[in-house]
C-alpha cells in the first residue's frame, strides 16, 4: 500500500509524524557486496529516499540501485515508509533528499507553503482500479450506476472525479464504507471495491480467485504517482547528488523491468523479516510494469512525463480542488540524467 490523504490508501490506516530518527531507524544502508561501487571503501556523500510506505517490491528498482551501488558518489539510505511516517516531512527537514510522493500530495502540500517539485513519475499510468468479480463486472465507469462500491469515504472525491469525467450519475452508485480488504466483494457485501491495482487484485489471484480490473488511467483519472520530489533548495545547491541519485534509480528500474522475478527475490533478502511472500511480490512486480513504462518513458527514459500529461494532471487536480501550476513538475534533474 502507498500514499495517504483522502486520495490515496494511506489514508485507510491513518497517517502521523514521526520524528526524523525514528525514521532514519527504519532506513537500510548502501549494500557493501563485492563489485558494489563503494564495496572497496571510496568515501561517499550521505543521501536518504523517503519511501512512501513500507518495503515491498514496489520500490524494487530503488531496492537493485542500492544492492549493486548504482547510486554513484552517494551512500543511499532508504527511509521506510507507512501510515505513521508522512513523506514530506523529511524532505523539507532535509534529512532525506528525495521522496516519493504523489501529485495531489506534492500539490497540497505546496498549497500551504512547501518549497516541492516533482523532478520524476514512477508510475506513467495511477493504478487505481475498480475491482470486481467476473459475474458481476466493471468494465467501464457505466457500469457503476446501480453497484454497490467498497471505498473508504475520504476516497468519495476520486469516485466523483471518475464519474464527472465519464458523465456518470454518481447518485446512482452506493457507497459501502469498508476496510481495505477483498473480503467485502468475496462475502457479495458489495460489488466492487477502490483499490490499487498492484495489491487487492494481486491478493485475490493469490487466493485463486479471479478478478476484472477497470483501471481508471484509461477512462481520463489522470494523476502521477510514486513521484519524486525535491525541494527547491536541493535543486538548487545539490544539484549533482539529485541527479546522481536519480541515475541510480532509472538503471534500477530498468534492470526490474527485465526482470520482475529477480526483483521480487531481491526483495524478500533484502527484507526477510517483512512478511512478504515470494508469489505475491512476484504478481505485484510483474503488474506494476505496464503502470511504470510506456512509450513515452521508451523513448525518453524511466521517470519522463510529456507537457500533455501535465495538462491532464491539472484537469484532474481541478476537479479534485486543487489549482496547480504548471511548474510544479520540472524536467531539468532528468534532462541531464538522460542527456536531454
Amino acid at each position: 500500500m502507498t500514499d495517504r490523504k483522502t486520495l490515496t490508501r494511506r489514508t485507510l490506516l491513518g497517517a502521523g509524524i514521526v520524528g526524523v530518527a525514528g525514521i532514519a531507524a527504519a532506513g537500510i544502508g548502501l549494500s557493501t557486496r563485492p563489485g558494489g561501487v563503494f564495496g572497496g571503501g571510496d568515501a561517499a556523500r550521505a543521501a536518504s529516499l523517503q519511501l512512501s510506505w513500507l518495503h515491498s517490491v514496489q520500490f524494487g528498482g530503488s531496492y537493485i540501485a542500492q544492492d549493486r551501488g548504482w547510486y554513484e558518489g552517494l551512500d543511499v539510505t532508504l527511509l521506510q515508509g507507512g501510515p505513521n511516517a508522512p513523506v514530506e516531512p523529511p524532505v523539507v527537514s532535509g534529512s532525506a533528499l528525495i521522496g516519493i510522493s504523489a501529485a495531489d500530495y506534492t500539490a497540497a502540500a505546496v498549497a500551504e507553503g512547501a518549497p516541492f517539485k516533482i523532478i520524476g513519475v514512477a508510475m506513467q499510468k495511477n493504478p487505481f482500479v475498480i475491482a470486481s468479480l467476473p459475474g458481476n463486472p466493471v468494465n467501464e465507469p457505466a457500469d457503476l450506476v446501480g453497484k454497490r462500491i467498497g471505498m473508504a469515504l475520504a476516497n468519495t472525491p476520486v469516485l466523483e472525479t471518475l464519474c464527472t469525467l465519464n458523465d456518470v450519475d454518481v447518485d446512482g452508485i452506493e457507497v459501502v464504507p469498508t476496510q481495505y480488504s477483498a473480503q467485502p466483494l468475496l462475502a457479495d457485501e458489495v460489488d466492487c471495491l477502490l483499490c490499487w491495482e498492484t495489491d487487492l487484485p494481486v491478493a485475490m489471484t493469490v487466493q485463486g480467485v479471479e478478478s476484472v480490473t477497470m483501471l481508471m488511467a484509461d477512462y481520463g483519472y489522470a494523476l502521477h504517482s510514486q513521484t519524486y520530489i525535491a525541494t527547491e533548495e536541493s535543486l538548487a545547491n545539490r544539484r549533482a547528488d539529485l541527479v546522481a541519485l536519480m541515475r541510480g534509480e532509472v538503471r534500477g528500474w530498468d534492470e526490474y523491468r527485465a526482470d520482475t522475478n529477480a526483483a521480487a527475490a531481491l526483495t524478500l533478502e533484502m527484507f526477510p523479516d517483512a512478511g512478504l511472500d515470494l508469489e505475491t511480490q512476484e504478481l505485484q512486480a510483474e503488474r506494476q510494469v505496464p503502470l511504470m513504462f510506456s512509450d513515452v518513458t521508451d523513448e525518453n527514459g524511466f521517470g519522463w512525463w510529456t507537457d500533455d500529461s501535465v495538462a491532464q494532471n491539472r484537469e484532474t487536480l481541478a476537479l479534485l480542488g486543487q489549482d496547480v501550476p504548471a511548474d510544479l513538475w520540472d524536467r531539468s534533474v532528468l534532462e541531464e540524467v538522460h542527456g536531454s
